[in-house]
């Protein structure tokens, strides 16, 4: 039988959803009809109103139809820092039926291969200071090959004093693009033909984000309109979110948690997104003081660090009504000193890129706390015994499943994948997190551990398996096993724990190994920490025991920090 839960519910929230039959594109029209004149965006000084981000929009959809022949079920990549041309880019692809596959800003350039091959997309959108990472793609002989970059820079018209508000690294000029298949942004946005319908439809494909999986190789999430609609419909509702919020947006936009939240919901609201392109804490609080932003999405580590910072205490950080985030528990301390010194509640929530972000959620007015809250509106999650798939009772750990309107409809092009990740429970299909949690008596979700292998880094997915692949090509290293390390911001961290081959020892340092990772991984999966060691356990198959090394490490720092606090 299935587990019922108790009646713990939030007060006026729908227990079920209406998902409406519709596109994300038509809540971005209804907006810039209802308020043509509103700020939609706001960046670096810049308002962009709605009738203003529309008109873009349908400026840019038009010229990929024209000008590239992009057509209705075509990929198309996007590479690129918090900006308006992000949306831009997005909304346009969703206008004329193609799907956008957003990508690590901090991608290599053989993981953004990856990426392309996997997709079969044939064109991109990305920022000038990240074309070195893509460029080499472009027309070239063997797969994949890209066939159409669009660049932008940061600063397009920003006034000189919006500029300064950048990132030093962020304020370049465009630069002559040269070669065939290079396209400027700019020239994009200055199309005046009329967008050709592509019939489409809430069903139809409409973001890839890929997430990596547990043999090393990234699995593309299939998103249609409608299960992106789930997510933020479920969201607003469940946080009484309005035309009238203000969103800070600074979480990066290729990662659900802030495509969604600081982009997608506030498109369907007709609210306003201040929009930052890196994080930057003293920056963020003069952005909430100034515009008097409301709703702050995050993961801990950022919201540690705002309020963390000197003076912090004399900004009017009053608007703030909502702060939420989900990726990593909130230190209890952390969340004791919010609400004495601020008023604010962390309200911790709980998804995965498989379900669009939203799934879980606490009560805004009975919230626990390192808590996955309760199943949202239509989510029905369960804990079940990995092994037997059988339901386990209230207090067991077992691992959590769930299905709802929001969970993806399949791994792209990846059968197995899907056969591994999905269930059949009472006749209904569950989505197998691979997360260790259990239940308690009123209903509330709490996460225990890990099923599969992952190092969760602020939120960013690590799977060690795809780490332990680059480290392996380092001409120094025999063995490698990566583990995840406690992290007082980020939750954890990525260590490598190494054993050199012979005639390398005492030739290479850990910070070579450290450096070596960062120019050939993206940052938050590159190892932080490095040590070296003799040899590492193995099981009687040969497996290295990675477990009792993780579990060695963390108690090893437990009893550390146990002695400087005595």
């Amino acid at each position: 039988m299935p587990f019922v839960h108790p009646t713990i519910w939030p007060k006026g929230v729908p227990r079920q959803l209406r998902v409406p039959n519709v596109t994300l594109g038509h809540f971005l029209d209804t907006a810039a009809q209802r308020y043509p004149d509103k700020p939609a965006l706001v960046f670096a000084e810049r308002e962009i109103s709605y009738a203003q981000l529309r008109a873009q929009v349908e400026s840019v959809a038009a010229w990929l139809q024209q000008t590239l022949g992009v057509r209705h079920g075509d990929r198309i990549l996007l590479l690129s820092q918090n900006c308006p041309q992000f949306v831009v880019a997005y909304y346009a692809a969703l206008r004329i039926g193609a799907a956008i596959v957003p990508i690590n800003p901090m991608s290599t350039l053989p993981e953004v291969e990856f990426y392309a091959a996997d997709s079969g997309a044939e064109v991109a959108f990305v920022a000038q200071d990240l074309l070195p990472r893509i460029e080499p793609l472009l027309g070239r002989a063997g797969a994949p090959s890209l066939r159409a970059l669009v660049v932008h820079t940061y600063a397009e018209g920003l006034s000189p004093a919006g500029v300064q508000t950048l990132p030093e690294a962020m304020r370049f000029e465009p630069q002559p693009l040269q070669g065939a298949g290079l396209h400027a942004f700019a020239q994009a946005s200055a199309c005046s033909a009329p967008v050709q319908d592509s019939g489409t439809g809430p069903h139809d494909l409409v973001v890839l984000p890929y997430t990596s999986g547990t043999t090393g190789h990234p699995k593309g999430c299939c998103h249609t309109h409608r299960t992106v609609l789930a997510s933020n419909i479920a969201s607003q509702t469940w946080r009484n979110l309005h035309a009238d919020s203000v969103f800070l947006c600074v979480a990066p936009l290729f990662h659900m948690l802030g495509m969604q939240n600081g982009m997608n919901m506030p498109m369907t609201l007709g609210g306003t997104v201040i929009m930052m392109p890196r994080w930057d804490p003293v920056r963020a609080a003069e952005l909430i003081e100034r515009h008097r932003i409301t709703v702050w999405t995050a993961p801990p580590a950022m919201v540690i660090d705002l309020f963390a910072q000197p003076g912090v205490d004399a900004r009017d950080l009053s608007s703030l009504t909502l702060l939420s985030g989900g990726g990593a528990a909130m230190p209890e301390a952390v969340s004791r000193m919010l609400f004495d010194k601020f008023g604010l509640s962390y309200n911790e929530g709980y998804g995965l890129s498989e379900t669009a972000s939203f799934l879980h959620a606490n009560p805004i007015a009975r919230g626990k706390r390192q808590c996955l809250g309760l199943p949202t509106q239509g989510v029905d999650s369960r804990i079940i015994d990995p092994a037997t798939l059988q339901e386990l009772p209230v207090g067991e750990v077992g691992e959590l499943v769930t299905r709802g309107q929001q969970v993806m409809t399949a791994y792209w092009r990846n059968e197995q994948a899907n056969r591994d990740a999905f269930i059949e429970l009472d006749g209904q299909r569950f989505f197998r997190t691979g997360d260790l949690a259990s239940v308690d008596e009123e209903g509330y979700f709490f996460m225990r551990d890990r099923l599969k292998r992952m190092i969760n880094a602020s939120g960013l997915k690590v799977w060690p398996a795809e780490v332990e692949g680059f480290m392996y090509e380092h001409p120094a290293v025999h063995e490698a096993c990566i583990i995840g390390v406690p992290d007082d911001k980020r939750g954890e961290s990525v260590m490598a724990l190494i054993v050199l081959k012979p005639e390398q020892r005492g030739r290479v340092s850990e910070q070579d190994i450290i450096d070596w990772s960062r120019e050939r991984m993206a940052v938050y999966k590159a190892p932080r920490e490095v040590r070296f060691m003799d040899s590492l356990p193995k099981s009687g198959t040969g497996k290295i025991m990675w477990r009792e090394l993780q579990e060695r490490e963390h108690a090893q720092r437990a009893a550390a920090s146990t002695q400087e606090s005595a």
